[in-house]
């Protein structure tokens, strides 16, 4: 990445400058791919911690007495069915079903909560939400405020709980703590999410206060064995747990139904949502193609944009995201094909340069924990 890049960056930026640490233009952000090896740091995930900086991502405050009414309206799970200190999965969705963006919605209050979504998408749907503002509803834009590091992996929680008075052990998967304090820094977030598969927590805090925050992990988690990691670790971690990745397995032109994400969409909810039409008519009538996971049965990686064929030779779909398993020592993809190849153990063929490799329809996630 060259000295006179203009691209955004993280309050770990200097941090990163200092040390050395190579970065690469990540959706116009400034972030490193590996500190040491993809392969290293995604193994030192699954067995220990590992900690990351995404701090790239938005944070959106949403406030006031129609707050919950106004997010129902925008989004496809039911906003209303969440209690205070507990998060959502949710999609933002066109009118004719295609997904603006994937994102977590954290309440906390009854008339208060924090969106956040992908980093390249804040400004879309910061947008989309101010097109369909209603009255007693008051949006903020707190991403340059506040940053995300996410500790994620098996020994996660005896590290954080080292900076934390927090019964850690209380805080049940996608629900959250507000205005704690870790390692001396007040008013931390702390919620028991994560996007590699893995036990783990998402830390947010203060832009000021990130690069302490990281150090004071980094240095509780030294006996655990914890390594800073990049991009690179977070793309094959989450892709072995079979999660959809915005631009990837959904996009304005993919819907949530078809894009993996089918649990977060609910079209029978009260409250009806943009989207919602199209969305009930595609699960009513059945999808025309769908997300599915494939291994490949010979050598070869299925790279993203790779045609799928039939055995017949008709092209059926695409590979969506593809890498070679660290974990499993194997290669594996997500493909959008059509719906009549999905059935698993059907056989289809990845499109690889000049060849056509056998792969084989299979259940995701790849990995459980």
């Amino acid at each position: 990445m060259s000295e006179s890049s203009n691209l955004n960056q993280t309050p770990l930026y200097g941090y990163y400058k200092e040390n050395n640490v190579k970065m690469i233009d990540f959706g116009g952000w400034a972030l490193p791919i590996h500190f040491t090896s993809i392969i290293e740091e995604h193994e030192t995930v699954r067995t220990k911690a590992g900690l990351f900086d995404v701090s790239h991502m938005g944070e959106i405050l949403i406030e006031g007495a129609n707050a919950t009414a106004y997010l129902n309206h925008l989004l496809t799970n039911n906003i209303a069915s969440i209690q205070v200190n507990q998060a959502q999965y949710n999609a933002m969705c066109h009118p004719n079903g295609g997904t603006i963006d994937d994102l977590i919605v954290f309440k906390l209050s009854e008339e208060k909560y924090l969106m956040t979504p992908n980093a390249a998408n804040k400004n879309k749907v910061w947008d989309w939400m101010n097109q369909h503002s209603q009255d007693n509803v008051t949006l903020k834009d707190l991403s340059t405020e506040m940053g995300l590091l996410a500790l994620q992996g098996p020994k996660a929680e005896a590290i954080l709980s080292k900076l934390s008075s927090i019964d850690l052990n209380k805080i049940q998967s996608y629900h959250f703590l507000p205005e704690t304090t870790v390692a001396g820094i007040s008013n931390v977030l702390i919620a028991r999410t994560g996007y590699t598969g893995e036990d783990g927590f998402e830390l947010y805090t203060s832009a000021d206060q990130v690069e302490k925050l990281w150090h004071e992990l980094l240095t509780a988690g030294t006996e655990e064995g914890i390594k800073p990691c990049g991009l690179g670790a977070r793309d094959t971690l989450r892709l072995e747990a079979g999660l959809s990745l915005y631009g990837h397995e959904l996009s304005d032109e993919i819907t949530p139904l078809e894009g993996g994400i089918g649990f977060a969409v609910k079209t029978k909810k009260v409250d009806s949502f943009i989207g919602q039409e199209k969305l009930a008519e595609q699960r009513n009538h059945g999808l025309k193609r769908k997300i599915r996971g494939i291994e490949l049965l010979d050598k070869g990686i299925a790279r993203e944009g790779y045609p799928i064929y039939s055995e017949a030779g008709e092209e059926v779909g695409l590979v969506t995201s593809g890498t070679k398993s660290p974990t499993l020592n194997k290669s594996i993809g997500l493909v959008l094909i059509q719906d009549e190849y999905t059935t698993l153990g059907t056989t289809v063929y990845v499109g690889v340069r000049k060849k056509k490799i056998a792969a084989q329809i299979t259940n995701t996630p790849f990995y459980k924990r």
